[in-house]
């Protein structure tokens, strides 16, 4: 007799109330962001409950609950009596020190009646998008049903009220930090661009200005790194609200992971989803970047919309539509926005990857000889943009101003200043591996793909490892000879450098040639 085949063994306990409770075990599956359960076929639990693989149970530990998603195992992985928890079941529960869980049913979701009336082309209720929120917060949807809310409201596009809806929606389900001064600016860029990083170096230019910018970034979920990836490589980032005020009310402004302060906790969940199913709702998209602004305290924000052909933004016509719905949105919200529509058709500066980038903006801060100067410009022409609408420079003077504070070393004293409130500024490291990727013939430089660079720089180890990445050597309308560098891969480790390079063989059009 194999070990539970026949013998049904000792059954599970039951509570006071008669709850079934089960031992935990860590079993050291990571999952990401699902919550997952592990149960044994013929535990008794899942028999007289009626579970089977893919339902959703609710599990309980203490003060604690989640959702989670079940998977059934053969006899022998588990013992009776015991349930075995994701990482992110077991860090969701607190369960520090092990114990036991409560397991039941769920109650009945009633918000996918409500998500059914989209997915048929009614409009959603502001008091809708509003129970939907909060059941995505709480953890109620599988990835099933979130993949169908995202499916929705790309297939159905949102009209203004309901993008007002979910915003507020998506505000109202996190925290909502308030700095006790006016204006508070912001900045954001919509993404889809390598490089671009040019936050760090708008928020030492503000705040050197004289304005308040509490700048709350997020990590890569998708891409070669975030702001905040690379900021980490340059400063802590991990700052719980009392640090961010000390920091902001010291210097100005700070730069710091939105996500260790809890602002619209929908939208990861959101745009992990969108991410795998290649769809980007534009109503999505508005209520993703202005519900975080509004929960950050933001006043006046300006947003970098890029176009290009392998940008997020694919035309001008697009852009002009975007502007319109985040305009209007911010304006529902009392905040004052402005849309800059930007080049989008290759990568900013030359690093692609957390340490890459945080040498960039260094060499721009720093105003050295080769200091990209696409990166500085993007950066001198937001940042003035952002003083003309924060009232530190008149209309029409912003950019001088931004350009003078960087060029005086304003600027850069003021990033140092930030940097050593937040807990120190740091050197970013550097790669013990590199290979260049050569022009196989002469050439002028025509189209770069965004996307299968920025592919190139993640399988090189981007963005956990923080010195791997992409350094590009052309830009669009230079001439190369045969054998030149287009761009050099960094990797941490050697493996990872080979693993790039299998792709980029199978790649060699990432950056098309002319002949000339």
């Amino acid at each position: 007799m194999t070990d539970g085949e026949h013998s049904p063994g000792p059954v599970p306990r039951k509570n006071g109330n008669g709850a079934n409770v089960l031992n935990a075990r860590r079993i050291g599956i990571d999952t990401q962001y699902e919550a997952v359960v592990f149960m044994r076929r013929d535990c008794p639990v899942c028999k007289s409950e009626g579970f089977t693989s893919q339902n959703r149970v609710r599990l309980t530990h203490g003060s604690q609950t989640v959702i989670a998603t079940l998977f059934q195992t053969a006899p022998g992985f588990l013992d009776h009596g015991e349930v075995g928890l994701s990482e992110a079941a077991w860090r969701r529960l607190g369960m520090n020190n092990g114990g036991t869980v409560i397991v039941s049913h769920p109650r009945p979701l009633d918000s996918l009646s409500l998500l059914r009336g989209k997915v048929y082309g009614n409009p959603l209720e502001a008091h809708s998008v509003k129970v939907i929120i909060e059941d995505i917060v709480a953890g109620r949807y599988s990835d099933i049903h979130l993949s169908s809310f995202v499916t929705a409201c790309s297939a159905q596009p949102l009209d203004h009220a309901e993008m007002v809806a979910l915003t507020a929606a998506m505000t109202d389900a996190g925290d909502r930090l308030e700095w006790g001064t006016y204006p508070v600016v912001d900045k954001h860029c919509v993404g889809g661009l390598p490089g671009n990083r040019t936050t760090p170096i708008i928020v030492a230019v503000a705040a050197a200005c004289g304005l308040t910018m509490p700048k709350t970034s997020s990590r890569a979920i998708t891409s070669p790194a975030g702001t905040a990836d690379t900021m980490e490589t340059l400063a802590p980032v991990d700052l719980d609200i009392t640090t961010m005020r000390q920091v902001v009310e010291r210097e100005g402004g700070c730069i710091a992971w939105g996500g260790a302060v809890r602002l619209s906790p929908a939208d990861d969940t959101l745009i992990r989803v969108e991410r795998a199913l290649d769809l980007d709702g534009e109503g999505q998209l508005v209520a993703s970047v202005l519900s975080k602004k509004i929960a950050a305290g933001s006043s006046h924000v300006i947003l970098d919309l890029p176009v290009g052909p392998t940008a997020k933004v694919r035309s001008q016509e697009a852009a002009r539509v975007l502007s319109r719905n985040l305009i209007a949105v911010a304006h529902a919200f009392d905040i004052e926005a402005r849309t800059i529509i930007t080049d989008g058709r290759q990568p900013v500066g030359r690093g692609i990857g957390p340490a890459l980038e945080a040498r960039d903006v260094l060499a721009v801060l720093q105003g050295t000889a080769d200091a990209p100067p696409d990166l500085r410009d993007r950066a001198v022409a937001l940042a003035g943009h952002l003083l003309e609408l924060g009232g530190a420079a008149a209309a029409g003077n912003g950019t001088g101003l931004a350009a003078r504070t960087l060029d005086e070393g304003g600027a850069w004293r003021k990033f140092q200043a930030i940097c050593e409130a937040q807990g120190g500024m740091r050197v970013p490291p550097r790669a013990g591996h590199f290979r260049p990727v050569l022009a196989n013939r002469a050439g002028k430089v025509t189209a770069i793909d965004n996307r299968r660079l920025a592919k190139v720089a993640k399988l090189a180890g981007a963005p956990v490892a923080k010195a791997a990445g992409v350094e590009i050597h052309v830009q669009l309308g230079m001439t190369v000879t045969s054998g030149e560098p287009l761009y050099t891969v960094h990797a941490e480790a050697p493996g990872e450098l080979a693993y790039s390079f299998d792709y980029v063989a199978a790649n060699s059009d990432i950056i098309e040639m002319t002949e000339v």
